[in-house]
């Protein structure tokens, strides 16, 4: 936090996701560091040369991509079981590296490239043609455009102005922040960005209500991080492109023959984003960490003061205000009613909204040099992009699904609410584990699109309710990036962060049970619903 303090903790600039101060690692994650490369070399070498799957010469033709069948037919079954061999060492390779972060994750992404090329599971065209997949393509896009939020000035203005004017109370404080996340998360795809850019703020009005961390915390104290972190997450979830997470498990989905865009995701999960949020502040503020009578006003002079200062010193909106303002609208307008007055794909829609802002001779607001990209990120999402489709011309995930049902005396008579407990439960609570929201949805978005294809349901019915499950990742510190950074504060205790973060989380797990009985079953997602 020392790199933040230290400058003016208003300016946003100071926020750029390059500078962000790096949580580091323990002692068990520096062990995990030291092991993680020879393990995955071991891995690979095992599964690759070392161990007989038997399984894997037993394929089902009938399940297999038009590209797979074409190489099983070219190639014979001898060869193609040498590919899934390739691919399983590849992957199991890959998400050891990962994991352990044994090496930057954008490396491990360079290694699985060239990896499914030498190996044959994919051609070269189709590996290195990742880089420029649509989403990947709206990905970069939306950092361009959240970077004119940043260079305008118009978040910062946003926020303060809702606090000055509707933080006249405790109560009316959370609710600002919770219009901020929402508004933020339809602009912003980067929750670790978001989480910067509110942290200064919260933080001061955390002072201003005599919370200052470590010796002096208060319940206002918990609740304002904890709110603030719950709702930076939920809020992506309202939002298909609300982080690059969301955008990987929508192009997973759509890859598998289904149809989801951004009004789809929207009518489906904003609503279900808006009712976790409010009960998420009623969990927190009424139940576990009650804020007493004299915590819910203000305690230092002149406190909220600050604020009004910085955002008098702004003066009025200048002209690239407006225009950062009338682009996002615009880009928002357009993704929102897609399939209702157009026909243009939400990368396109991104794609006009950064050049108009790029635009010179006085019609932009922005240089190139202003866009805050995170390059290493973008290759690491590629990597992703490679391995996943290396599973899909293999079909793995529907082999290794047909594979562990059967172990499991998991047969075609399984009831489906049954399916959606298992497949929901291990998503959501495998984020206790997992620090990488894209790690989740690469490993469990192709299983569920796998057990969906076996037993003859669409592709929808599990894997989109695992994908409203990917920004839960609030419980413990080590979960997310922004758990890590609010974690800092020293507004909470570990203690705290789990019992808050892990109740919410079994009431979010109950809770799509009833949304997919409901709302999800008469948007025609899950057609049978889910008992």
């Amino acid at each position: 936090m020392e790199q933040i303090t230290n400058k003016d903790p208003l300016d946003m600039n100071n926020y750029r996701i390059e500078q962000l101060p790096q949580r580091p690692k323990s002692g068990f994650e520096k062990w995990m560091s030291y092991i993680g490369a020879p393990l995955a070399i071991i891995a690979f070498i095992l599964i690759y040369w070392g161990i007989d799957i038997s399984f894997l010469n037993n394929l089902n033709t009938e399940q297999l991509t038009d590209d797979a069948l074409k190489r099983f037919n070219d190639l014979g079954l001898q060869e193609f079981s040498r590919i899934n061999y390739a691919m399983l060492a590849i992957f199991a390779a890959a998400i050891i590296l990962w994991i352990t972060e044994a090496v930057p994750n954008y490396l491990t992404s360079l290694f699985v490239i060239i990896a499914i090329v030498i190996t044959g599971v994919t051609s070269e065209k189709t590996a290195y043609a990742q880089l420029g997949h649509p989403v990947m393509w709206l990905n970069i896009l939306s950092f361009v455009l959240a970077s004119m939020l940043v260079k305008t000035q118009v978040a910062k203005r946003f926020a303060l102005w809702f606090v000055v004017h509707f933080g006249k109370n405790a109560t009316w404080i959370f609710f600002s922040f919770i219009v901020i996340n929402i508004v933020l998360s339809a602009f912003i795809s980067a929750t670790t960005a978001k989480a910067a850019i509110l942290l200064p703020i919260f933080m001061v009005i955390a002072a201003i209500y005599g919370a200052t961390g470590g010796n002096s915390k208060n319940n206002f104290g918990r609740n304002i991080v904890l709110q603030n972190l719950f709702q930076i997450n939920i809020g992506a979830s309202g939002f298909m492109t609300g982080s690059g997470a969301n955008l990987l498990a929508v192009s997973l989905i759509v890859g598998a023959g289904a149809t989801l865009g951004y009004q789809e995701w929207f009518v489906a999960a904003f609503p279900l984003c808006l009712l976790l949020i409010i009960i998420g502040w009623f969990v927190g503020t009424k139940i576990m960490f009650p804020i007493k009578k004299e915590e819910q006003v203000p305690q230092i002079e002149g406190g909220m003061q600050r604020l009004k200062d910085e955002l008098q010193k702004m003066g009025t909106m200048k002209t690239d205000e407006y225009k950062a303002i009338a682009i996002f609208l615009g880009v928002l307008f357009l993704w929102a009613t897609k399939g209702i007055i157009h026909n243009v794909s939400e990368t396109a829609v991104a794609f006009l909204g950064a050049v108009v802002a790029l635009t010179p001779f006085k019609i932009g607001i922005v240089k190139w040099n202003d866009i805050d990209i995170p390059w290493h990120l973008m290759i690491f999402s590629a990597g992703a992009y490679t391995l996943g489709a290396g599973i899909d011309a293999t079909n793995i995930a529907g082999t290794l699904v047909d594979s562990a049902f059967s172990s499991l005396g998991i047969s075609n008579d399984t009831p489906f609410w049954m399916l959606f407990a298992i497949l929901t439960g291990t998503m959501m609570f495998s984020a206790l584990l997992f620090q990488s929201k894209t790690m989740r949805v690469l490993i469990f978005i192709p299983i569920a699109i796998g057990v969906a294809q076996k037993f003859g349901y669409s592709v929808m019915s599990l894997a989109f309710p695992l994908a409203l499950l990917t920004e839960h990742v609030y419980v413990l510190p080590f979960n997310s990036k922004p758990a890590a950074l609010l974690y800092t504060t020293d507004q909470y205790s570990w203690a705290d962060t789990f019992k808050y973060g892990i109740t919410m989380m079994i009431i979010s797990w109950l809770l799509l049970f009833v949304w997919g009985e409901t709302v999800l079953h008469w948007l025609g997602h899950l057609p049978n619903g889910v008992f």
